[in-house]
């Protein structure tokens, strides 16, 4: 009896440390999955705050053109002294 009992308990050991074997090894995967998408999320945010940059610069590139364009037309009024026509429309 005592026997059977420590091939129980042997047994119960072995497949105990083979399962505890298995979880660490999910864990160690799961911990590099997690590593993994956390550098593809940061990769993520950086191409997006790029993209922005760009977007930025393009919109403050306009408005610079948009600005020079109002100055231009603003000098060719005074020059001229004549209101533009689509100030009276409303008349």
């Amino acid at each position: 009896v005592q026997k059977k009992f420590s091939s129980v308990g042997a047994w119960e050991h072995s497949k105990k440390a083979s399962v505890e074997a298995e979880l660490k090894k999910i864990e160690e995967k799961l911990i590099k999955k997690k590593a993994e998408y956390a550098e593809q999320m940061k990769n993520k945010i950086a191409q997006i705050h790029k993209e922005a940059e760009g977007k930025r610069a393009t919109t403050e590139a306009k408005r610079g053109e948009d600005v020079l364009k109002a100055e231009e037309m603003a000098a060719k009024y005074r020059a001229t002294g004549t209101a533009p026509t689509k100030l009276f429309g409303c008349f």
